[in-house]
């Protein structure tokens, strides 16, 4: 999965906080919800948009790489 199947940032939508790509929820909400020992189940259960293939593989890459690279991205178009 390519980190735009991940993660997107836009300007005029949540105030452009990094999200799943599609979806209007932060990737930072699943950092929160993990830490606060909510288990992925939960997690993807608040928040059916988000698949299980996005939430894993935003932990395996890592939060703040993915945000990083989604935000070159978004620099480049």
């Amino acid at each position: 999965m390519n980190v735009d199947q991940i993660v997107w940032t836009d300007p005029d939508r949540v105030g452009g906080l990094p999200c799943f790509t599609g979806t209007r929820v932060p990737v930072s909400t699943l950092s929160t919800y993990l830490d606060a020992g909510d288990s992925m189940d939960d997690f993807l259960e608040d928040f059916p948009a988000v698949s299980r293939e996005q939430a894993q593989a935003l932990l395996k890459l890592g939060a703040p790489k993915a945000t990083a690279m989604a935000a070159e991205h978004a620099l480049a178009a």
